[in-house]
């Protein structure tokens, strides 16, 4: 049986198919048109196509799509409440595509697509639960709880950039102040560097990246490396505020696994040894048998789209 998956981007549409495993048997990418929400779901049903081809599988043999997109998202009514990015404003595109490509449509929230996508297809395989969050932009997040997609009552679960780890902390782009994605997501890490670099001009983070706009999310793990002080600040800081974020959503679910992902999970277990040591200690079930495993995602940038795909095995 086979599913075709549709990751939905500001900048990019990709499509692919899968199997039942989530394995990729083709997968095209094209640019995401600007010019409104019916030449975004044209570009869209011509990704599907062109995968579907690519694949050798006839679009008709195709069980199912599935869609993941940023913004706001109602997947019982296919419905874009609000995006940003292209102005989306109460979009029903989940209809737009099934007139399209006459197949049935599965919406779903772009964060919530790559963590399903992890564990049915990548580091969260065979587990029972999974929690997941990506570090980027922002902090996204989450979880599939017994074999099912969670996403809250109404649609807006698992928004986990957004709980409070620093009461009256740093202002959040939420408008908010003390949130997770202000601490840890790459954006924050990238912003801290600059910030202790402007403190330390003798700093080796000034030799790596020449100047604050050359600033990225491996300057700091680069430099602290090299036994850079302020550097090691900067880690420091980071490691101690995700390893408190995680522990919390880890006592809050007791997952089976817990999957960190996003630019900084590339440093390895210079960043996962620090995080899981801080876990072991500020786990409430620390002194139990069976204890929640922490990783790194496995499927990178294909998450996405193997979830969306697989959405109507997880609903």
């Amino acid at each position: 049986m086979h599913y075709l998956g549709i990751d939905l981007g500001g900048t990019n549409v990709a499509a692919a198919v899968v199997d039942r495993e989530g394995t990729i048997l083709g997968k095209v990418s094209l640019p995401t048109p600007r010019t409104g929400a019916e030449a975004v779901a044209d570009q869209m049903a011509a990704a599907a196509r062109a995968a579907a081809e690519k694949a050798g599988v006839p679009l008709e043999q195709v069980e199912s799509v599935g869609i993941g997109s940023p913004g706001t998202i109602e997947p019982e009514q296919g419905l874009i409440r609000f995006w940003s990015n292209l102005n989306f404003v109460d979009v029903p595109l989940g209809g737009l595509m099934e007139a399209r490509l006459h197949k049935k449509i599965y919406l779903e929230n772009d964060a919530n697509a790559a963590a399903l996508g992890e564990y049915a297809a990548g580091a969260g395989k065979g587990s029972q639960s999974m929690v997941a969050i990506t570090l980027g932009t922002g902090v996204g997040g989450g979880a599939v709880l017994n074999g099912k997609l969670y996403t809250g009552f109404n649609y807006a679960g698992m928004e986990v950039g957004h709980f409070v780890i620093e009461y009256g902390g740093r202002l959040c782009t939420c408008g908010r102040k003390g949130c997770f994605e202000a601490y840890c997501s790459a954006t924050a890490l990238i912003k801290r560097t600059r910030e202790v670099m402007e403190e330390h001009p003798d700093s080796l983070l000034w030799q790596l990246a020449g100047s604050l706009e050359g600033v990225d999310g491996r300057t700091p793990f680069d430099a602290a490396a090299q036994g850079d002080a302020a550097a090691g600040k900067v880690i420091d800081e980071y490691v101690n505020y995700l390893g408190c974020g995680v522990a919390s959503l880890v006592n809050i679910f007791q997952p089976e696994v817990f999957c960190i992902g996003g630019g900084p999970s590339a440093q390895g277990e210079t960043l996962m040894a620090p995080v899981r040591y801080i876990l072991n200690r500020e786990d409430y079930a620390r002194n139990s048998v069976r204890r929640t495993r922490l990783v790194r995602a496995a499927l990178g940038n294909d998450a996405g789209i193997i979830g969306a795909a697989l959405l109507p095995l997880f609903r």
